[in-house]
């Protein structure tokens, strides 16, 4: 029986998937083209189980050597040297290791270095050309873990033999592969601003491709799978909750149905699989923190992920655009993504993961200060003393000097959403509605029924009429009639009692 993969790449008898292939058009015609050209994409959305299946078409048809090859083990060596014997090392045991790899009687040795140090890559791409005579295809997985000078001399040693493969013998086509697009290889290499000169190893790449998320037809398919192979249904709504809850993100969306088949049901194929099981699903895979979701919340502390989140999280403008490195990178990262202008988080999921990894150590401090139950009804919560508790805590707590995770600005934010996720743990949820620029950071928990909005402001954000017209919206799309706005007042010069207070406010009834 084949199952929902969350681990390495895809094998077709063992996982259940889609056509590897379908994901990467065009690549085919690329290989044929001679052509030299980039695959990017967020980790685990399955380049790897593409460039795979494609070696082995390439392989299985022979008329041409495919060999895929990754560059995982040389992560930040940046000794250009070290790097070229280990790349050289890399290309020649996974070639010698493919049962496609019958090299001619009078074949070189792979791993010679007539060339020098300084030419491994080169050198030993030229000998597996002459050993196997037939034209040579190399896939190049993670080759953005590749830095600095490392990473000119790999793609210089590509560039000569790229422009003098007329002459010598030099694979038909490359493919560099990683999670970061052709601009950002090149900032990689220009370390503050520095120039590769008149000549750019960039200049022989033909494509830059893509790898999409599945689509929400992607899902359905993929989830037919399971049903066809075990009668297991997937109830009405379950489809759609997935792909808004993910977006399509490959690691999710497996995620998702390996936990409800194998952990909510425990393989019990009789019993449907609903809407509730998806968000038990969610709930759990975000608590238990497998390594997707550790790997994602690690980035949250590098310092162009803050840069861009920050903003994020308290709604402010930023001045960044699309060119910009950081900007650039929180996409190719596939943390957030671009939304009719805005920045948002690349999903639902992910907006969750960020709020509360940001204020975990703030709910861990309210474990002691912050009761659960006082504001609990059986029909939901009474916000408006939950609300008025807030207040009380944050005129009690503010004073202290935070800095969660270099998040300053964002501070207010992430101790109310510790303070909220504090209380409604095991009985509800919070949804984030987060965009840069928007001046606001939306809130929705929902307990036990209720549900229950909130806007969040600074006073910078603060537009009075138009704000209220905002919030509004906020509500009318939540089909609900009252709501909270919260304002951030960090004056320093005036008294608490002008500060905290609280106001009815009706706007277009």
């Amino acid at each position: 029986m084949r199952k929902f993969n969350t681990t390495g790449p895809c094998f077709p008898d063992e996982h259940y998937m889609l056509p590897a292939l379908g994901r990467l058009p065009g690549v085919r015609e690329l290989v044929a083209g001679g052509d030299y050209f980039v695959v990017h994409a967020p980790r685990q959305t399955g380049k790897t189980t593409a460039l795979k299946a494609l070696v082995r078409e390439i392989n299985a048809k022979g008329d041409m050597f495919a060999l895929y090859c990754t560059l995982e083990t040389l992560q930040n060596r940046s000794d250009p040297e070290k790097n070229n014997l280990a790349i050289r090392d890399l290309v020649a045991d996974n070639a010698e290791m493919s049962p496609f790899y019958q090299p001619v009687p009078d074949a070189p040795e792979l791993k010679s270095n007539r060339g020098g140090i300084g030419l491994s890559v080169r050198t030993v791409l030229q000998n597996l050309c002459r050993a196997v005579k037939k034209p040579v295809v190399v896939f190049f997985d993670e080759a953005d873990c590749l830095v600095g000078d490392a990473l000119i001399s790999f793609l210089r040693q590509l560039r000569d033999g790229y422009v003098n493969r007329k002459e010598i013998s030099f694979p038909k086509s490359i493919a560099l592969v990683g999670m970061l697009d052709v601009r950002d290889y090149k900032a990689q290499i220009r370390p503050d601003g520095q120039s590769l000169g008149q000549i750019s190893p960039f200049n022989i790449i033909r494509k830059d491709m893509l790898l999409p998320n599945f689509s929400e037809s992607d899902i359905r398919v993929l989830y037919a799978r399971h049903t066809a192979e075990t009668g297991q249904v997937f109830a009405d709504g379950v489809i759609e909750d997935v792909w808004h809850l993910t977006r399509g993100q490959p690691w999710l969306v497996s995620a998702i149905g390996c936990e409800c088949v194998e952990e909510i049901h425990a393989y019990r194929f009789a019993e449907p699989i609903t809407v509730e099981d998806v968000e038990t699903a969610k709930e759990a895979i975000i608590r238990r923190r497998d390594t997707h979701v550790d790997s994602l919340m690690e980035r949250l502390r590098e310092p162009p992920v803050r840069r861009i989140v920050e903003p994020l999280i308290s709604g402010d403008v930023s001045d960044l655009t699309y060119n910009d490195e950081d900007y650039r990178y929180v996409i190719d990262l596939g943390l957030l993504r671009g939304d009719r202008g805005a920045l948002v988080p690349a999903n639902p999921m992910y907006a969750e993961i960020i709020g509360r990894y940001l204020s975990r150590g703030e709910q861990d401090k309210m474990i002691r200060s912050v009761p659960e139950t006082p504001w609990v009804k059986d029909d939901g919560l009474d916000m408006s003393g939950l609300m008025a508790a807030f207040q009380q805590f944050w005129r009690e707590n503010s004073g202290v000097d935070r800095d969660i995770m270099g998040y300053r600005e964002a501070v207010p934010h992430l101790v109310l959403m510790a303070f909220l996720q504090r209380v409604t743990n095991g009985g509800g949820r919070i949804n984030r509605e987060m965009a840069v620029g928007t001046g606001c950071l939306d809130l929705c928990v929902e307990f036990r029924g209720g549900r229950y909005a909130i806007a969040v402001k600074t006073p910078d954000n603060f537009r009075g009429e138009k704000s209220y017209e905002q919030c509004a919206k906020y509500l009318v799309d939540l089909g609900l009639s009252e709501g909270w706005m919260t304002v951030f007042d960090k004056s320093k010069d005036k008294s608490w009692d002008e500060k905290i207070y609280s106001r009815d406010v009706t706007f277009n009834g």
